[in-house]
């Protein structure tokens, strides 16, 4: 039986070489025993003439079928002999996670390679006795980028991707080098075929499909792709929107034909609108904002029907918006708004998507939602707001409701892509076509008109859905290409949570930088914020901002440098992480200051060392989990090192950064330890963000009633949360805040409200209230903490309620603190040298106080500050006041910011001539001023 496999295979590689017949003899014995072999996706067909196995065998065999089905069945049409090779030296730097695979050379001119990409393909090897070792089945997305883009003037220089009209005429291109026939289908308005599907044909440099036809804007299409596709390993036809979409149907079922200049998209005054501009990129203070949070709750919109909507942003009278508008006299310049691209999980359709407003009768008429529509618990005429504030906020009862409806409702955030390059339609009062890119334009030319500037939170780095699932696109139009897979299964990673894009691709690299391009130019968006951008290659966010610059030179790039999944350690390229972005000023969030302030042990030390149990009420919150509290012994040194991190935060996380520390030896900031990393990792302040909460994890609020001690006062727990946001306010870097962490927004001890609507997620701009606790957290993300969250609750006798008149001033405290940031250029330093020569730590060393951080910054030669000599930054973090000897306290005075501002605490700091007594919980900033 093997003689008979060997034969077949030799006979059938003997006609490829030869050009003999299709009808010449073949055994069928073998094509029955394929699908009885062990299969996988072990095999990479990387470059033209490479294959890379996972095993070593003397003899191996390329097959293909045009149809697929070689695992049931299926006769090969191709048999291709491969010549065993010692690994070529650019494999290990090139495709180092397959640097251990075996080395085949293929043989196949331009032409065949490239109709072998539009088959079903796998890698037949035996070893020295003829047995076969087992059907391996090809990863081709290496050799497509090598044939299609590694030419000077092929697919990825192409730049008609997409639908283009130019007022006559439309051209459709789409790139799809493996499909074996392309078409378009247009419709009306109403989703009416306008027409017989329309043939593409393909250019074969390039592998784009094309096509003219006199479709006008606001035709919508889709294409029709017969293709083979890895998941069913058959050949499919598929129907599909266009990845490179600019506008689109509601609920995103199609594509629409649309030109971006055209003044029907654009408000009135578009071409007027102008980004606010920044001197430095460390001028930047960056305000979190999630379009439908900002106003999902809020009674004080001119229009009700504006709630949760870009809209929302036009009404200046209300609440938001004012509020918003004394956050940027304050000081505050930069909007970060959570991804507003077209999302997949929320239903577009006005009026349908569940909120707090709506009644379980109409939930009911919508969505029969089983656990609630089949034996009623609430009247039908009730809203689910109204069932909600009704049930016991110690009970478990809310969350149920709110996750029986959180697949029906309005919320997510969007870290879902659908679409990368349209605006998401749930937020726009009209969803259908281009009504959405209007609404999104009116939206930043508002936030402009105030003097601030737009971020928008991009996610290339996966989608929400791949293969022939409804929501996929992209593996629909590529099969295998644009996401990232295993190399031994060839199932798609989904380290991030979802599916993997493979940035690393050519085309999804050029997709990624396209989309960006349309945002900056087309939508004027003044920098991004990119999302597990670790999963991706340094080289390109590094060419991607510079494609960006080249039509808005002030955009800036920052994101979540984590490192962590399939491409962790560089194992596929250099990737986009913290230490790596080192000096490029591509900004990173820093979780050193975050854990130091969140979960370290240097706040309120000089208190509760001593007690029992640790800090506070024995536990520490760590951005994902909570754990105990350690003894004494340990707190000790974890006050040490904590106090460390924060002096290191201070300076900008700068590596070259040396300072005195705790122990009074004189480190470097990348010496000081970090889980067995450095805790510093910049080379330049703009490539650190600063920050203590955003919107992953328990807000700032809710991390803090886990760790205060008990018997702290609603004041007390108050100033605690001020003084936490003042270290990225008065960090070297760029600071980044939560919206509604300045009004004490709580959750409810949530820690993960993705996908848990407005009832968890609301922020109220009335500040009558924080949103602590409405209910038990969900449970899927929290159920193990509900004895403790009940625990808390009870221990602290309501301490940990705020009145409105305490959110009302933590408002003003945190803009007195945007006013002094804003108006004290020696926070906001633009270079290492700098801040080294700038910046000094007092109060260090074992005869230091504890429970204080001591910052001294001088002006330089360069005058970097007309107003100021120098100023001292004093951060009590302990219940009782601290005083601190220095020689020259005299010449210090209360920053003017703080000496008119809302505190009236800060204001009792006690200047003598030899020492300054800072409050409790406090930070007071002093300067001295320049001399006349």
């Amino acid at each position: 039986m093997l003689r008979s496999v060997i034969a077949w295979t030799l006979v059938g590689a003997a006609c490829l070489l030869s050009g003999c017949e299709k009808s010449a003899p073949r055994s069928p014995l073998p094509v029955y025993e394929l699908d009885e072999l062990q299969h996988d996706s072990a095999a990479h067909w990387v470059s033209r003439r490479l294959i890379l196995t996972r095993s070593a065998t003397p003899d191996a065999y390329l097959l293909s079928n045009a149809a697929g089905q070689l695992d049931d069945g299926a006769l090969p049409d191709q048999i291709i002999p491969l010549q065993p090779i010692d690994q070529p030296p650019f494999v290990a730097s090139r495709w180092p996670h397959l640097k251990d695979f075996y080395a085949f050379e293929v043989s196949v001119d331009e032409d065949l390679g490239k109709e072998l990409l539009k088959h079903q393909l796998a890698v037949l090897q035996l070893d020295r006795h003829g047995e076969a070792r087992g059907l391996s089945y090809l990863q081709t997305a290496g050799v497509i980028d090598d044939v299609y883009t590694s030419g000077d003037n092929d697919a990825d220089e192409n730049d008609i991707l997409g639908a283009r009209n130019d007022g006559q005429q439309t051209q459709f291109s789409l790139w799809a080098p493996t499909a074996q026939a392309v078409s378009v289908r247009l419709f009306d308005n109403d989703k009416q075929s306008l027409s017989d599907p329309i043939p593409l044909n393909q250019d074969t440099v390039t592998g784009i499909w094309h096509t003219s036809s006199n479709a006008s804007v606001g035709t919508y299409y889709q294409y029709s792709i017969r293709t083979y596709h890895y998941r069913p390993k058959e050949v499919v036809t598929v129907q599909v929107t266009d990845p490179y979409s600019l506008s689109l149907s509601t609920n995103s079922h199609f594509s629409q034909v649309v030109n971006l200049n055209d003044p029907q998209t654009q408000p009135d005054g578009w071409s007027q609108d102008a980004s606010p501009s920044l001197t430095n990129l460390e001028d930047q203070i960056l305000y979190e904002v999630h379009i439908r949070d900002f106003s999902a709750t809020d009674a004080s919109l001119s229009d009700p029907s504006w709630r949760g909507k870009y809209a929302a942003f036009s009404d200046l009278d209300s609440a938001p918006m004012q509020h918003l508008q004394r956050l940027q006299a304050a000081g505050l310049n930069t909007i970060h708004l959570l991804p507003t691209y077209d999302m997949s999980t929320v239903d577009e359709r006005p009026g349908w998507p569940v909120t707090l407003d709506t009644t379980f009768a109409d939930v009911c008429e919508r969505y029969a939602v089983n656990t609630i529509c089949d034996e009623p618990a609430w009247p039908m005429t009730m809203t689910v707001g109204d069932a909600l504030a009704s049930l016991s906020p110690d009970s478990d009862d809310a969350q149920a409701l709110v996750d029986a409806l959180r697949g029906f409702d309005a919320f997510n955030w969007g870290y879902d892509p659908y679409h990368y390059t349209v605006p998401e339609g749930s937020y726009a009062l009209d969803p259908e076509g281009m009504s959405r890119l209007k609404e999104f334009r009116s939206m930043v030319q508002s936030l402009h008109a105030m003097g601030l500037r737009v971020i928008m939170d991009v996610v290339y780095n996966h989608t929400f859905a791949s293969g022939l699932d409804e929501k996929s696109v992209l593996d629909k139009v590529v099969p295998g290409y644009y996401h990232r897979r295993n190399p031994i299964s060839g199932d798609i990673e989904r380290s991030t949570c979802c599916e993997n894009t493979a940035t690393e691709r050519v085309m999804m690299g050029k997709l990624m930088v396209d989309s960006l391009v349309t945002w900056a130019r087309d939508y004027h968006i003044d920098g991004f914020r990119f999302d597990l951008m670790g999963h991706q290659p340094k080289a390109l966010m590094l060419a991607a901002r510079e494609a960006v610059q080249a039509v808005d030179p002030d955009t800036y790039f920052y994101g979540e440098g984590w490192n962590f999944g399939e491409v962790a350690d560089h194992q596929r390229f250099e990737q986009a992480s913290q230490r790596a972005l080192a000096g490029t000023q591509i900004g990173t969030f820093s979780d050193r200051l975050r854990d130091a302030v969140r979960g370290g042990s240097s706040f309120l030390f000089a208190d509760d060392i001593r007690r029992s149990q640790g800090i506070g009420n024995g536990l520490k919150v760590f951005p994902n989990e909570l754990q105990q509290g350690a003894d004494n012994h340990d707190m000790q040194q974890e006050y040490e090192l904590s106090m460390d991190q924060l002096r290191v935060g201070l300076a900008g996380n700068l590596t070259s950064f040396t300072f005195t520390a705790q122990s009074g030896e004189e480190m470097q900031g990348l010496e000081v330890d970090f889980g067995g990393e450095p805790t510093a990792y910049a080379a330049d302040p703009a490539d650190t963000i600063n920050y203590v909460s955003k919107h992953d994890n328990q807000t700032l609020w809710d991390n803090h009633q886990y760790r205060l001690p008990a018997e702290l006062s609603p004041e007390q727990r108050m100033r605690a949360q001020l003084l936490s946001l003042a270290y990225p306010m008065y960090a070297q870097g760029i600071p980044f805040f939560h919206m509604g962490s300045e009004l004490l927004r709580s959750k409810s001890f949530l820690r993960d409200s993705f996908d848990y609507g407005d009832w968890f997620n609301r922020v109220d701009f009335s500040m009558t209230h924080n949103n602590y606790h409405v209910g038990l957290p969900p449970a899927d993300q929290d159920s193990r903490n509900w004895p403790l969250i009940q625990r808390l609750l009870k221990d602290n006798q309501g301490r940990d309620q705020v009145s409105p008149a305490l959110i009302r001033q933590s408002a003003a405290m945190f803009m007195d603190m945007l006013r002094v940031r804003s108006q004290s250029p020696l926070l906001r330093l633009t270079d290492a040298q700098q801040i080294q020569q700038a910046l000094r730590f007092l109060n260090t060393g074992q005869q230091h106080q504890p429970g204080m951080i001591a910052l001294h910054i001088k002006d330089s030669d360069d005058n970097i500050d007309p107003n100021v000599s120098a100023m001292l930054l004093l951060f009590n973090q302990s219940l009782n006041p601290i005083s601190l000897a220095l020689p020259e306290a005299s010449q210090y005075q209360l920053h003017p910011a703080l000496q008119n501002g809302s505190d009236e605490v800060v204001k009792d700091t006690q200047i003598s001539a030899d020492s300054i007594q800072v409050p409790a919980l406090t930070v007071a900033v002093l300067v001295t001023p320049q001399s006349s």
